[in-house]
């Protein structure tokens, strides 16, 4: 899991963006979402945001050649996810 908190830190993505996934962030349903996203519901969230994580990367690729496929909706939904996830893994209590 620590390699994913490291990416996590590292992540620079356009303040937008970022905005647009925090006010997402309030209407999150993580067995609503996460089977949109990935296909399936995956039952521990430090594995689950591995997954997004290489999601997002890919989309993020997409958005910085310019990719007639980037979609930024999706984009907002998989960093919304990503976000979510991280913070039920730092208060689970809460989820």
């Amino acid at each position: 899991m620590r390699p994913a908190i490291t990416r996590l830190s590292q992540m620079k993505r356009p303040k937008l963006l970022m905005k647009a996934a925090h006010f997402a962030l309030e209407g999150y349903n993580r067995k609503r979402a996460l089977p949109r996203i990935l296909g399936k519901t995956p039952a521990r969230h430090d594995h689950t945001i591995e997954e997004l994580l290489l999601h997002e990367e890919q989309v993020e690729s997409l958005r910085l050649s310019g990719g007639a496929d980037y979609s930024p909706t999706r984009h907002i939904e998989l960093l919304t996810a990503i976000i979510a996830e991280a913070r039920s893994l730092a208060a689970p209590d809460q989820v």
